[in-house]
């Protein structure tokens, strides 16, 4: 199938780029193309290439330098008319994501010291890096998706897309299942939670009378992403934190301890560490109540009593679902929906990665598992039930069984579309030049 063009690919490559050094890449800069009054730089596309390399474990990876450099073109097009229409990309915005990188470049390598000796920057050079480079990716993004935000496909349109492709083209679909369930998460009982109330108002009273919060954090927050850092959050705005965390975090003067908040997490008391225009930066100190054994056997017993009620008929598992789950799917009757991709079907991996201990492969058609153990999305110990609904054997591509792959595909096309003639007409009134290395190349969706 024909080589689509898709900005965004380099442009993820771009927003992490100190990992370079791994790959025992020179990099020699000078200025490989000028693009109106914006350059691409020899760096951008080495760059580029030696992280596709890591990805794909190979030394002649697909991407040619060429095709890198028609890319990053691309993005500076995108970049000066973001710019030229005064797109906006606020700096709180790139403040939140860029302490984000700093952060998981901090976890992965350890202090400040490690990160640069691996990367060749300091902390604060990282930074501005992150910063220029994602402002630079999200105006590049807003820009395409104004471009191409109202890019529709008619049903007949999707047929002749469909119709247009060679068969050999088609993937080959693997077996796939579509699946409901319902989850149970035993009731913790009064006597944890106020075990957990009373440690948390202890320790927010030695807070108050003059005891670090951080070190208070570091030493029981049960939050193993904030804990190790004294129980800081780092800058967060408005619709980030589950609603009560963020409704207390909010109100909170810089120095501050809050009550103790109750969340789907657990019971937190925080501390406001500074305001910065429309986000906060905050620590806390999470304590998560323990589930007892005998809380576990008796959502187990519940569930496997529900699993028989459905199997006898006396109720259906949609209705059971609706009344007793405990999962965000309980009110479309537990129907299974696979993150990946948004659908309600599973490949082998995604039900070995989500299902792991059920063995769904074995099933027939409309059986319900026993309870089995499991760990919810905020990793509470829970059981759930699992229904086989549908198995759909492996397959080439067709619009019978795959209509919303195939149309997502089509729709994605029709707007790369739009964005290559756009491209083009740029490239016929915008200033571009290639250095001497790269003025044979031959653009397969710029020309």
């Amino acid at each position: 199938m024909k080589r689509i063009l898709l900005a965004s690919a380099i442009l993820s490559i771009l927003s992490i780029p100190f990992s370079v050094s791994n790959a025992q890449e020179t990099i020699v800069d000078g200025v490989a193309a000028v693009v109106g009054k914006n350059i691409v730089k020899y760096s951008d596309i080495d760059r580029a290439y030696a992280q596709i390399r890591l990805r794909s474990g190979n030394d002649k990876p697909f991407e040619s330098k060429c095709a890198i450099l028609e890319n990053l073109i691309l993005n500076q097009l995108l970049i000066h008319k973001g710019e030229v229409d005064s797109v906006e990309v606020t700096d709180e915005e790139i403040d939140q994501y860029t302490q984000e990188y700093l952060e998981n470049d901090l976890q992965q390598y350890g202090s400040k010291e490690a990160l640069r000796e691996a990367t060749g920057f300091t902390y604060d050079e990282l930074k501005e890096q992150y910063q220029r480079m994602l402002r630079n990716y999200m105006l590049g993004q807003r820009v395409q998706y104004q471009l191409t935000q109202d890019v529709n496909i008619t049903p007949r349109e999707v047929t002749e897309f469909y119709n247009n492709l060679p068969i050999d083209s088609l993937p080959e679909m693997p077996e796939r299942y579509e699946l409901s369930e319902i989850e149970m998460q035993p009731v913790i009982s009064e006597a944890e939670r106020d075990r957990v109330r009373t440690q948390l108002a202890e320790l927010r009273e030695r807070v108050i009378k003059g005891e670090k919060f951080s070190m208070l954090a570091a030493l029981y927050s049960q939050d193993p992403g904030s804990a190790k850092k004294g129980g800081e959050l780092g800058f967060f705005p408005r619709g980030r934190m589950v609603a009560e965390f963020e409704s207390a975090a909010f109100a909170l003067k810089p120095g501050e301890v809050s009550p103790i908040i109750e969340t789907q997490f657990g019971f937190h008391i925080i501390q406001l560490i500074e305001r910065r225009g429309n986000t906060v930066n905050a620590r806390h100190i999470l304590i998560i109540p323990q589930v007892s054994a005998e809380d576990m056997l008796r959502a187990r017993m519940t569930l496997d009593s529900l699993a028989t009620e459905i199997r006898d008929g006396k109720i259906s598992f949609e209705d059971a679902a609706r009344k007793y789950s405990t999962a965000a799917n309980a009110k479309q009757g537990g129907t299974a929906v696979n993150e990946a991709d948004g659908s309600t079907r599973f490949d082998q991996n995604a039900i070995k990665e989500r299902y792991y201990n059920i063995g769904i492969q074995g099933m027939d058609e409309g059986q319900i598992s026993n309870a089995t153990a499991m760990k919810t999305a905020d990793n509470r110990d829970a059981y759930r039930i699992v229904r086989l609904n549908k198995k759909h054997p492996a397959h080439r591509a067709n619009l019978t069984d795959d209509y919303d792959n195939i149309y997502n595909a089509a729709l994605a096309a029709a707007k790369q579309q739009k964005l290559r003639k756009w491209a083009r007409y740029q490239m016929s009134i915008t200033y571009v030049r290639l250095s001497d290395e790269y003025k044979d190349c031959v653009f397969e969706n710029l020309k």
